[in-house]
């Protein structure tokens, strides 16, 4: 996507690492104006960062927002593939919190927790092009209060899509690259009209063979938005639509990658050796059933609808009201050799199949009262959620990766209705001259699930999620223009999880022994940090301790194929603490370095009782949550041209909770480089960028947890690691008309 703003000669983008209001300028105002960034936002009681389109501009296009967001402190993002977006191996974590122990929100909806088999929401990859991202705001210890989130015990993720341009254009951009990619993203925006109307609507056409084995992973996108204003009030609505298909990776262990290398994958589209392999007729260096499936893959479609009408109700009085609609449909495609298809094939397609129809609304009054700033409002959600287990007939090495119809048999089936409200309120009080900032508010949230078992064993029942005072408080103090210290304190909780993930996934029996004593996860974090500016120096450093009771944890029974039914405990307390610190240093007029460094240590507290054992954990690091990581990155921008060389280091990983075994640490660097020009062959900011991922072209491990973790694994057997995409290498040739 072409460039849409003038650089300024200091590479100013890194500077949003440490901001808390940093917003640049719209496409629809940088084509003719310099970059405006306010460097730190004063009076930030959280430790809150931005990444804007500036950012996000350089990134490999069709790449997660969520892989750009891992420069900053505190973050780790791992995925088996180059642009972060393949969703069975996408693991983002912050301070120790996993993906779905966070809020995600784009433009106000909730997507829940972006999980794989997500229940209440969609990957921010299928909910909006990352051509049409204009800012994502990090918040690591806590969100707003606001945050239409019910699962936001380690911090939230706002996404805000750009606006449409005051300007008629038509943009295009092509990527090609490694593994066959060929990304197509056009987009046209009608200018304001006289109506005080805009609008843009664009489509992306993405397609890419995977990096070893065989198969694709491919995805369509619509997105539209639409911007009306009338006097002091303004109406904004998107409806996004996302088709995806991707063919899986093998998942790993270990010993099968010592035996098996690196490179080894799934059968297809070899189907006689699976067909072997089947029967127990293994070649070459394979010795079980679970070696190698013939294939895996992912199936979506989703429809995403939001709008929201900001009324100016008084000079002091502000309503917003946002509804929204999501629907889902998807389907997740293994080959077993665990179950023989109906006409005798030794093989079936096992299925996991979801359906999402959630509604949604959220209000929101702010009133003006001079040195006090206050907000309250409502979020009530309707989500009814389908879940089943399907096995079809597998005959042959023939293209089945689409929505498949008419079963042999179902395993299970179960239905889910899931009710959210949320109400809360806060003030926001400005002290001598705005100097000192108080933040005080609470939430109520609820969320109460029904679910039935329609064919199975799994569980059918009630249970529900509450708090009725979860407070939150913060303070900022400007030292003097260049310094300040701020400090936040938080609770939170995380409501339960129909579907795959939560505690219906148990049998009845088991649920019903539990359901009477189970508690929601809730967390205490406590923020402490100082931002500073100098001339060619800016900083952040920030420390923390979170207080993580009752967590839940879901232990893999057997291996992810044969999908028993998971045993679900609470093993009690975890505690984190760390530190996040991150400067940029403006070395020249052309040339900054950034760095950030992370210390973060999580422990479980507590030992548990699983089927009356005790499992002794008490003092282990939580499961994929490494200890150290730090980024660097050297950029250079002047004139036409511009470059980035970064690294981040990331430390061991461990699997299991007994900590018996963990993946190694590893370092990986990444390079971007272009030409850019305001006016070329009739075309308006054009560019030519270079992306290159894994630029040392290392080997290591990047999701850990695909097929949850485990107690212990001595032998390195367990199958829930995925292996990196080794060197990959984009142009990207954009412009606009």
């Amino acid at each position: 996507m072409a460039n849409r703003f003038k650089h300024t000669s200091i590479y100013l983008i890194i500077l949003q690492a440490f901001s808390g209001a940093a917003i640049a300028q719209e496409m629809s105002d940088a084509q003719d104006a310099p970059m405006v960034i306010t460097v730190f936002g004063q009076g930030k009681t959280r430790q809150v960062q931005d990444i804007t389109r500036v950012d996000l501009v350089k990134a490999l296009p069709g790449a997660s927002p969520l892989k750009t967001l891992d420069k900053l402190p505190g973050v780790a993002f791992q995925s088996a593939d180059p642009f972060g977006a393949y969703e069975w191996s996408t693991r983002f974590s912050v301070r120790g919190f996993a993906q779905n122990q966070m809020g995600f929100t784009l433009d106000n909806v909730p997507l829940g927790d972006m999980s794989y088999g997500n229940n209440n929401g969609l990957h921010i990859s299928r909910a909006i092009t990352s051509e049409n991202i204009g800012r994502v705001t990090l918040s690591q210890g806590s969100g707003a209060v606001g945050t239409a989130s019910t699962s936001n015990l380690g911090g939230t993720v706002q996404f805000f899509s750009s606006d449409p341009s005051n300007d008629f254009s038509l943009t295009g951009a092509q990527t090609f690259g490694s593994d066959k990619t060929s990304r197509t993203f056009a987009r046209v925006d009608t200018g304001l009209l006289s109506s005080g109307t805009k609008a843009y609507f664009s489509v992306t056409r993405h397609r890419a063979e995977k990096s070893k084995g065989s198969g694709a992973q491919d995805q369509d996108q619509f997105n539209s938005k639409l911007v009306q204003t009338f006097g002091d009030n303004k109406l904004t609505a998107f409806l996004n639509y996302s088709k995806r298909k991707e063919v899986d990776y093998q998942d790993m262990s270990l010993e099968m990658t010592k035996r098996l290398g690196y490179e080894w994958d799934n059968y297809a589209p070899d189907w006689q050796r699976a067909v072997n392999a089947a029967k127990g007729i293994y070649t070459g260096a394979v010795n079980s059933l679970d070696d190698a499936y013939f294939q895996g893959s992912g199936l979506r479609k989703d429809y995403l609808f939001g709008a929201t009408l900001d009324n100016k109700l008084t000079d002091a009085v502000d309503l917003k009201t946002t509804v929204y609609h999501h629907s889902n449909d998807g389907q997740g495609h293994w080959y077993t050799p665990y179950t023989a298809s109906a006409t005798g094939a030794p093989i079936s397609i096992r299925t996991t199949e979801y359906s999402i129809d959630r509604n949604g609304i959220i209000a929101d009054v702010s009133w003006d009262l001079g040195q006090h700033a206050i907000n309250a409002g409502v979020w009530a959600e309707r989500s009814e959620h389908t879940l089943t287990r399907n096995f079809y007939n597998a005959s042959g090495p023939q293209d089945m990766n689409y929505f498949l119809t008419n079963s042999f048999a179902t395993g299970f089936k179960q239905d889910f209705t899931t009710t959210t409200t949320q109400f809360y309120a806060q003030d926001t009080v400005s002290l001598m001259a705005d100097q000192l900032k108080l933040n005080y508010g609470f939430k109520t949230p609820k969320v109460a699930i029904d679910a039935t078992s329609l064919v199975g064993t799994r569980a059918s029942g009630h249970i529900a999620a509450s708090k009725s005072f979860l407070p939150q408080l913060g303070v900022s103090y400007s030292l003097n223009k260049n310094d300040e210290i701020f400090s936040s304190l938080s609770q939170n909780m995380r409501a339960y999880q129909p579907g795959v993930n939560g505690p219906f996934s148990q049998t009845q029996v088991a649920f019903n022994l539990s359901a009477a004593t189970i508690k929601p996860e809730t967390s205490t974090s406590l923020d402490l940090g100082y931002r500073f500016k100098r001339d060619n120096f800016v900083g952040s450093i920030a420390t923390y301790f979170t207080k993580f009771d009752d967590r839940l944890m879901q232990v893999a029974t057997c291996a992810g194929i044969v999908g028993c039914p998971s045993t679900f405990v609470n093993v009690g307390k975890v505690e984190t603490s760390g530190l996040e610190a991150a400067a940029l240093w403006s070395m020249s007029k052309d040339w900054s370095l950034f760095n950030s460094l992370t210390y973060n240590n999580s422990q479980y507290k507590s030992n548990y009782l699983d089927n009356g054992k005790t499992i002794a954990i008490a003092g282990k690091q939580v499961v994929d949550s490494p200890k150290l990581m730090f980024k660097t990155e050297l950029s250079y921008e002047k004139s036409e041209w511009f470059t980035r060389l970064g690294g981040k280091f990331t430390d061991k990983r461990f699997y299991t909770y007994s900590n018996d075994a963990s993946v190694p640490a590893y370092w990986i660097m990444s390079l971007s480089a272009g030409y850019k020009k305001k006016s070329f062959i009739g075309l308006k900011d054009f560019s030519v960028q270079v992306n290159v991922e894994n630029l040392l072209d290392k080997q290591y491990f990047s999701t850990i947890g695909s097929n949850g973790f485990t107690t212990s694994d001595p032998t390195g057997t367990f199958q829930s690691l995925l292996t990196a995409a080794p060197r990959q290498m984009f142009v990207t040739i954009s412009g606009k008309m």
